[in-house]
């Protein structure tokens, strides 16, 4: 018998990425695949495509989706369902995480006449919980990664078939990618990984499977040259039919003929990267140092058996600005419940897009636009709840939304929506268009990151490193090799900020200078800026209060500071007051971040940000022509503004990405022992 090779292919899209991207990618990656597929018959590949992606490809690029059809028609793919919108399923109610897989079924049935038996695991995200879901939704097996058994103790050779586990009393078969196999294809000769192939069968192993992103045949860097050009693909699919010793399978026919393996549990763990981009950057590193010193001493997997790293839902807890995104996708979810409309569910599950709330390798958290988008479907569904409820405005909403211990509020007024929270003192985290759906403040922190030590210093290249993949004839690199480590450009910008990026931080210094605010550099002398404030609301009246201190000659002042905003048709006015011990002359500086779509080009009363720097001004007017409207401030009495852009460093596929994140706005005022502020804030141009 020969050996039962599963190539899978998993090929997602955040929902509404730019169209030209998956145009691109279409390009690129998914249809040359298909063409080749369909010149060889005896290749046979299961297929997972994200119901967005899907749907764009029905209406876009019909001879693909043709070209699907009639591979499907000769019995080569088989269809693999999952979350339409591809959400991580654990981190989703377990209504949406059944009725986001009954979607993808629907559409597989409809445009194919199959019903998908098996579920591809967004980001190999497992946790038990899940089973019971996914069994009543008809999947009889999953995907996961061969780590996940090796987290939970089995060795590396018993993983060459598939597995059976339950969950209370619920059954479901796993199937264990090869780690080695990921890494091999399509980046090694064809005929090195079937030689590969060759070993596990003389082995006596019963199955093998390697079901990864479909983008690395093509899309990702110097692949779509070395697959289809020089003809890996091609050259792949004729030596496995040649082999002697392993052939091409569907999952559907495996468990059919091959019994599995055994029983296994597994722990909740995705794959052994994910583990380590979801802690916070100093234990990144720590652990790729420990892993690093293991391996050296044992020359096996032991390291991996008991170094797990952290769990995917720490990036909520890493990233406040992922959190605030998946909280409020969760109230939506019992809103949708509340109200059953139909309108409201589909805004829901399109916010649940898993992109938007991590980051690794891709871009994710750090990408502007896939926040912007996460941040459309919310506002776009609690318009609606809006709707449905009959919100008289008005209105106030309390509760410790996102979970972290402290109240937040949400105020909604007919042309805008504002969220604040209490434990960054009564900052305002989020300004919402209603008639555009979006986030003015839907801004980013600069935080450290693992990989930002290997631009700093990067280190030498170690010849034992397995994951590095050679180049030329021999193969060509994967996108886990660090090209950017060392690159000067992003050095300068490799700054971290200690607080949030929100609007109305509140900051206190001996003397303000503008540049040492951009480097992150100040002196604070307050307690204010990421420290929790008491909160009282009312209908139309909203109060933070806190009572902290301002620190000089090493010892504390006392100082409070009252924020009073109220809200009407178009805005919000706040009304601050500040009452210091220390009697001498120091500034406080009020610090607003703001999001537009070209941050580049945004203008400051018809003025570049450099023009108007250090001016005073009464009304500042801040826009730029490609988001749809302008936000006004307005200051009694005038305020010096100063400005700089907030630029992230981020990993990407292609190396490193410079984002603009937002444009932090800074307004000094010098005062002694009182002061009293007057602000509104509101859009123009509407």
């Amino acid at each position: 018998m020969k050996l039962p090779l599963h190539l899978g292919i998993h090929c997602h899209q955040p929902v509404e990425n730019f169209y030209h991207v998956v145009d691109i990618a279409v390009e690129k990656s998914y249809q040359p695949f298909f063409e080749l597929l369909l010149k060889k018959p005896a290749m046979k590949v299961s297929v997972h495509y994200s119901g967005w992606l899907f749907e764009y490809i029905k209406n876009h690029h019909k001879d693909l989706f043709g070209m699907m059809q009639d591979a499907n028609r000769a019995g080569q793919t088989e269809f693999f369902s999952g979350g339409f919108y591809e959400p991580v399923l654990a981190a989703i109610p377990s209504r949406d995480r059944k009725e986001q897989i009954k979607k993808l079924n629907g559409f597989i049935e409809d445009n194919f006449k199959v019903s998908p038996k098996g579920l591809w695991l967004t980001e190999r995200v497992w946790d038990s919980s899940i089973i019971p879901d996914c069994a009543d939704c008809g999947i009889e097996y999953v995907i996961v990664d061969d780590y996940h058994f090796i987290a939970a103790g089995f060795y590396e050779s018993m993983l060459h078939g598939h597995f059976k586990t339950e969950q209370d009393g619920r059954e479901m078969l796993i199937f264990p990618i090869s780690e080695k196999l990921r890494y091999m294809t399509p980046f090694k000769p064809a005929k090195e990984v079937v030689g590969y192939l060759g070993s596990i069968a003389a082995e006596g192993g019963k199955s093998l499977t390697i079901f990864d992103d479909g983008e690395k045949f093509g899309l990702w860097p110097e692949t779509h040259e070395w697959v289809y050009e020089k003809g890996w693909l091609n050259d792949f699919a004729d030596a496995v039919e040649n082999s002697g010793h392993s052939e091409f399978a569907l999952f559907k026919d495996t468990v059919e003929t091959v019994r599995p393996s055994q029983i296994a549990y597994l722990p909740t763990v995705s794959y052994f990267e994910m583990g380590e981009w979801s802690l916070f950057a100093e234990r990144t590193n720590k652990m790729a140092e420990f892993v690093k010193e293991t391996e050296k001493l044992h020359k096996d997997d032991t390291a991996k058996v008991f170094v797990k790293g952290g769990i995917w839902k720490n990036f909520l807890v890493k990233y406040p600005e992922s959190n605030r995104i998946h909280k409020r996708t969760l109230k939506l979810s019992k809103d949708a419940d509340r109200l059953k409309d139909a309108r409201l569910y589909d805004a829901l599950y399109k916010a649940q897009c898993n992109d938007v709330l991590w980051h690794g390798i891709f871009g994710g958290l750090y990408l502007p636009n896939l926040r912007n988008n996460a941040y459309r479907f919310i506002i776009e569904g609690e318009k609606l709840v809006e709707e449905l409820d009959a919100t008289a405005y008005p209105s106030m909403e309390t509760g410790d939304f996102d979970f972290d211990g402290h109240d937040e509020v949400y105020v909604r007024t007919p042309e805008l929506n504002f969220m604040f929270v209490s434990v960054d003192g009564g900052q305002l985290v989020s300004i919402e268009d209603k008639a555009n759906c979006y986030n003015f403040l839907n801004t980013l922190a600069r935080r450290k990151e693992a990989y930002h030590e290997k631009m700093l210093n990067p280190a030498e290249p170690d010849e034992t490193d397995e994951t590095e993949e050679a180049s030329g004839d021999e193969g060509i690199s994967t996108i886990h090799n660090d090209s950017h480590a060392g690159n000067d450009v992003y050095k300068e910008y490799l700054v971290y900020d200690w607080h949030n990026k929100n609007c109305f931080v509140d900051h206190f210094v001996d003397r303000f200078d503008a540049e040492e605010f951009r480097k992150v550099n100040f002196g604070e002398m307050g307690d204010f800026a990421n420290q929790p404030a008491d909160m009282k609301a009312a209908k139309t009246e909203l109060t933070f209060t806190r009572k902290g201190g301002i620190y000089k000659y090493g010892q504390k002042f006392k100082c409070g500071i009252t924020k009073e905003f109220s809200f009407g048709k178009k805005g919000l006015v706040l009304k601050m007051k500040i009452d210091s011990e220390l009697d001498e002359e120091i500034d406080y500086v009020m610090e607003l971040n703001l999001h537009f779509n070209d941050l580049e080009n945004v203008m400051i009363n018809g003025k570049t940000p450099e023009e108007s720097e250090g001016v005073n001004w009464a009304k500042i007017e801040l826009g730029e022509k490609y988001t749809p409207a302008k936000v006004l401030l307005e200051v009694s009495g005038g305020a010096k503004l100063y400005t700089y852009p907030v630029m992230t460093v981020s990993q990407s596929e292609s190396g490193a990405d410079l984002t603009r994140q937002g444009i932090c706005l800074l307004m000094p005022f010098r005062f002694r022992k009182t002061l009293e502020i007057e602000c509104g804030l509101s859009l123009a141009g509407k």
